[in-house]
């Protein structure tokens, strides 16, 4: 990633999870261990981004997280071509292997579309309601 597509990130990042949900430390160390899908528009504007953390950091099993769009793009489906991109590598290069995220209490029946399933009970992480949600591993 470019030091523009760094900035990108982190500036829709602050946007988002920052000035509208509320303070917390975004910065959290494991950007430097994931890999990053960034949708944009034909302008060149960040609109949606994600993380996929490799196994071993967040959970044992890989992890997609940090899951974002831009305010001005919501509903036009830009978040579920980007999970949708990320399942599909998850499936590509682990494959056989389950994967884990922390989903906002609210988006849980967007993730269930890609076949995670609730795990445990709802928790609050950052002051917002969370879930732990398992996408079980996809037979080859």
């Amino acid at each position: 990633m470019s030091l523009q597509g760094l900035y990108d990130v982190l500036a829709l990042r602050q946007r988002v999870f920052i000035l509208e949900q509320g303070p917390y430390l975004d910065a959290d160390g494991l950007d430097q261990h994931a890999w990053h899908l960034l949708g944009r528009d034909e302008a060149g504007r960040l609109l949606a981004y994600l993380r996929v953390v490799d196994p071993g950091l967040k959970y044992a099993e890989p992890s997609i997280g940090r899951v974002v769009t831009d305010a001005a793009a919501r509903g036009l489906g830009l978040g579920r071509r980007l999970v949708a991109e990320a399942v599909a590598g998850l499936d590509r290069l682990w494959p056989g292997h389950a994967n884990r995220i922390s989903a906002q209490t609210h988006l849980q029946a967007f993730y269930c579309a890609f076949g995670y399933q609730p795990v445990g009970e709802p928790y609050l992480e950052d002051g917002i309601p969370h879930i732990e949600m398992l996408r079980p591993a996809v037979s080859t």
